[in-house]
């Protein structure tokens, strides 16, 4: 109740005490008459009165008190800063399991991404139509320990020194970009006698399906013999690919893994 009732309030009930001066008590039973209120009672409901309004005066001062420390301590700075949060979430039992779940999956997914498979993204159009640029590719980089690499297979390598070499010399890419790992698809392996005469493709002589490539050839390559412990790798956009037709061929120890599938 605000200022302004308890004024009201209070002027009704002197008032009443003037009305109940002049004109007397009416009770609940008509015809039944009281005389008019004692001095006594009169200054018992202005003395109450008084004290109302001295009791309402304090509760406000009260409530004004209350809203300026509130003011106050929201102007005080935080002490309670991200540090202190992150500190007390740390030792808190949530934050030690979060952690402990943290470092295990980081650690999981580092041995797979070093030992197992790793994803890799195709930034050229040099195996198109088989990949697109921006294709995401998981290679596999355990069977290469265990068996034997096959032609058709797709690969994702190191760049041998040759290739290096022609990017840096003839392209005038820098040193890193040379190192960059590269995915080509293997038509050749050791022992293997390679030609590209017409546009196509012959392996010891026999004409090879290629219904992944984007076209025939334009150049002529070969005949020449795969070497041991090498792999003849081209692109499937065979006219534009800066592959083994130019380089020559692949150590076979520089092969990364086996691309596997496409998952984005």
């Amino acid at each position: 109740m605000g200022r302004g009732s308890h004024c009201v309030l209070v002027a009704l009930l002197a008032t009443s005490s003037l009305f109940f001066q002049v004109s007397g008590f009416q009770t609940c039973h008509p015809g039944i008459q009281h005389p008019i209120l004692s001095s006594r009672l009169q200054t018992s409901i202005v003395s109450s009165s008084r004290d109302f309004l001295r009791l309402h005066a304090a509760t406000d001062e009260e409530s004004e008190n209350q809203w300026d420390d509130k003011a106050v301590e929201a102007e005080k700075p935080r002490d309670d800063n991200i540090l202190a949060q992150f500190q007390r979430w740390l030792k808190s039992d949530e934050g030690r399991e979060d952690v402990k779940t943290y470092f295990v999956s980081l650690a999981i997914a580092l041995l797979l991404r070093f030992t197992i498979i790793e994803p890799r993204f195709i930034p050229s159009l040099s195996m198109y139509p088989t990949f697109e640029v921006g294709d995401q590719l998981a290679v596999e980089k355990v069977t290469k320990r265990v068996k034997p690499l096959y032609r058709q297979e797709v690969v994702v390598f190191n760049p041998p020194q040759a290739f290096r070499d022609i990017l840096t010399d003839q392209y005038g890419q820098d040193s890193a970009r040379s190192r960059e790992a590269l995915i080509k698809r293997i038509v050749a392996i050791e022992g293997d006698e390679v030609e590209v005469k017409r546009g196509k493709l012959y392996i010891n002589g026999d004409l090879q399906e290629e219904p992944y490539t984007a076209e025939d050839a334009e150049y002529e390559f070969g005949p020449v013999t795969v070497p041991p412990g090498n792999v003849l790798v081209l692109g499937d956009n065979r006219n534009h690919s800066l592959d083994g037709h130019i380089w020559g061929f692949l150590p076979t120890q520089n092969v990364i893994g086996r691309a596997v599938f496409v998952y984005w």
